[in-house]
């Protein structure tokens, strides 16, 4: 038979462990796979460069021309 002390051990080990599972689920639930984004360059690229502006000539007086 368990003494009480041995039951309060035992029900605080229960809860501290159901409360550290809860708050694991948690973090990784509003946390991303740090895989699922793209590279930083990447995004970098995408967001501030715009697009190649040399594929036209801007020396030419009509570019749609030729």
């Amino acid at each position: 038979m368990m003494t009480r002390s041995r039951k309060l051990f035992v029900l605080f080990s229960v809860v501290f462990i159901g409360l550290l599972a809860y708050a694991s689920y948690d973090i990784g639930r509003k946390t991303t796979f740090p895989g699922a984004k793209s590279q930083l360059k990447e995004r970098l690229k995408d967001k501030y460069l715009a697009p190649d502006s040399t594929k036209t000539d801007s020396s030419l007086r009509n570019p749609e021309k030729y």
